[in-house]
């Protein structure tokens, strides 16, 4: 099974410069690059659909921030369920 290639953002930000101010085809173009016209086609497709947001990467920061804020809703739930077991119990010492 053959692995999968990973392009930098700058690659593809040059990979589809180059696409729109050449004047040969973008599979002629894809070709010289060494990449699949389907890819480049696709990068192209989406840098008009997005711009300037293009091609973010990995995501790994938000996979990050996604990671933190699990784990402090579990110890706010955890705090939570502490204190409602803490007011049952007073609540029963005092009748």
């Amino acid at each position: 099974m053959a692995t999968r290639k990973k392009f930098s953002q700058e690659f593809k930000h040059e990979a589809v410069q180059v696409a729109r101010s050449s004047q040969q085809s973008m599979s002629q173009v894809a070709r010289d690059l060494g990449i699949s016209p389907n890819l480049l086609t696709r990068w192209y497709r989406e840098s008009a659909d997005r711009g300037d947001k293009v091609f973010p990467g990995q995501g790994q920061p938000r996979d990050e921030e996604i990671a933190n804020l699990k784990r402090e809703l579990s110890q706010v739930r955890k705090e939570r369920d502490f204190l409602k077991e803490a007011a049952a119990f007073f609540a029963r010492a005092s009748k």
